[in-house]
């Protein structure tokens, strides 16, 4: 396929929808029909978008649809307008992620001006994504997973919400801002248990609760785990709650063996992901310290 075809094509439509909108703005333009001119000029700026997608020149395709998208807005199309600014965040985010960002951010203004909550929180979580791993920004990321759990909250999507506020409080339990995620781990495993479809969830959610109390303090973390048995009594038998029944025993005998011996075999039967892993061993270097002090 000859994409250097496809480009010479596209740069070819972007002359002539600036012909369009220039003609338009002229005196005589104006009196005869401005505003089909600009109607004309959006399409075609959208023709030449999907050319230099096939020629795979992302900044140029998103550039011809952020025009596309502020004709519209001059036009009062707002629908029109927001759906170009999103175009051209998804051709921008192949090459040139803060400017994928900046037209995201430009359609989730529109889409909450029309109080189109739900569309704006998906898109405040595309551009969580982006700065989790593109941009490598995580304050950034959390701020957006929070915006998104904020507008689907508003719109009564509890489930959508609580996804976005798991990976808040992944991130918040790396971070160390123990207390944030441990609310939000309770509060999401309040709601799971309540549900006969997600209340198998639950007692992960508790456990990560328990750990971040661990991390915080032992003490912590043994009235937790007694306040969810308490809260929801089938976590009393889940081999999460075990796991941190022996992990305190553990801890108050200083028993660095133990620790990780219940941790191994643990592992064996369900697979430690990377943020079990991590907390358990911020844990475990806590008793270790302790042990260093005591010698």
């Amino acid at each position: 396929m000859d994409n250097s075809g496809k480009e010479k094509e596209a740069t070819a439509l972007m002359a002539e929808a600036e012909k369009k909108v220039k003609s338009s703005q002229s005196f005589f333009g104006a009196l005869f029909g401005g505003s089909s001119k600009l109607e004309e000029a959006c399409d075609i700026y959208v023709r030449a978008a999907n050319m230099y997608k096939m020629a795979k020149n992302w900044c140029a395709a998103g550039n011809a649809f952020s025009q596309a998208a502020r004709l519209h807005l001059q036009m009062q199309s707002k629908h029109d307008a927001a759906t170009n600014f999103i175009d051209a965040g998804n051709a921008f985010k192949k090459a040139d992620p803060q400017e994928a960002i900046n037209c995201l951010n430009r359609a989730i203004e529109i889409y909450t001006d029309m109080g189109r909550f739900t569309i704006a929180a998906k898109h405040h979580i595309t551009i969580a994504e982006i700065y989790e791993t593109e941009l490598v920004d995580i304050d950034k990321a959390i701020a957006h997973y929070e915006q998104a759990a904020d507008y689907y909250k508003g719109e009564e999507s509890t489930s959508s919400a609580n996804k976005c506020l798991l990976k808040v409080a992944t991130y918040a339990a790396q971070l160390e801002q123990y207390p944030k995620a441990i609310e939000i781990y309770e509060q999401v495993g309040t709601h799971a248990m309540d549900s006969t479809l997600l209340k198998y969830s639950a007692k992960d959610h508790f456990f990560k609760a328990a750990l971040c109390h661990f991390c915080v303090d032992m003490l912590n973390a043994k009235l937790a785990v007694q306040k969810y048995e308490e809260m929801f009594p089938a976590f009393s038998d889940s081999r999460e709650c075990k796991l941190l029944k022996k992990l305190l025993d553990a801890y108050e005998e200083q028993n660095v063996d133990a620790y990780t011996d219940s941790v191994k075999e643990y592992d064996t039967i369900s697979r430690l992901d990377q943020w079990l892993t991590t907390m358990l061993l911020r844990i475990k270097k806590t008793i270790q310290d302790d042990e260093s002090d005591l010698r």
